[in-house]
């Protein structure tokens, strides 16, 4: 059951969303930064988007993934992002295993966090983007 499993608190996990440049196109994708010293495996993510545009209710579709595994001191990508959803929550509910612990965490982007003004240098992936620990 749900209640006996001990779930520890995450660090050295973040989630970014990035800007790059691409033939003149600004792309958006979204990673998992893995700072532990240890590979993280059988990672699971879903990712969804919910909130108000212009006085109407809006939700997204729920979006899995799966990564068997996460090296050490490395990242992946998890998905591209639209900036229409950026006025919404971009909520993203990540759970992995480190040996046999199991970890998890949410992790929300905020409607209207994703700017220019909040752009930061991420130099694990020597691109610009918003993070979130």
């Amino acid at each position: 059951m749900k209640k006996d499993i001990d779930f520890s608190p995450v660090t050295g996990v973040e989630l970014v969303i990035t800007r790059s440049e691409n033939e003149g196109n600004a792309q958006w994708d979204v990673y998992l930064i893995n700072k532990n010293l240890i590979e993280l495996t059988t990672v699971m993510i879903t990712s969804k988007g919910y909130g108000e545009i212009n006085g109407e209710e809006k939700e997204t579709s729920v979006l899995r993934h799966m990564i068997e595994q996460v090296e050490q001191q490395s990242f992946e990508r998890i998905e591209p992002i639209q900036p229409e959803l950026f006025k919404l929550n971009n909520e993203y509910w990540v759970s992995y295993f480190i040996l046999d612990q199991v970890f998890d965490k949410k992790f929300v982007f905020v409607p209207d966090s994703i700017q220019k003004e909040n752009l930061q240098y991420i130099p694990e992936l020597d691109l610009m983007g918003v993070r979130h620990a």
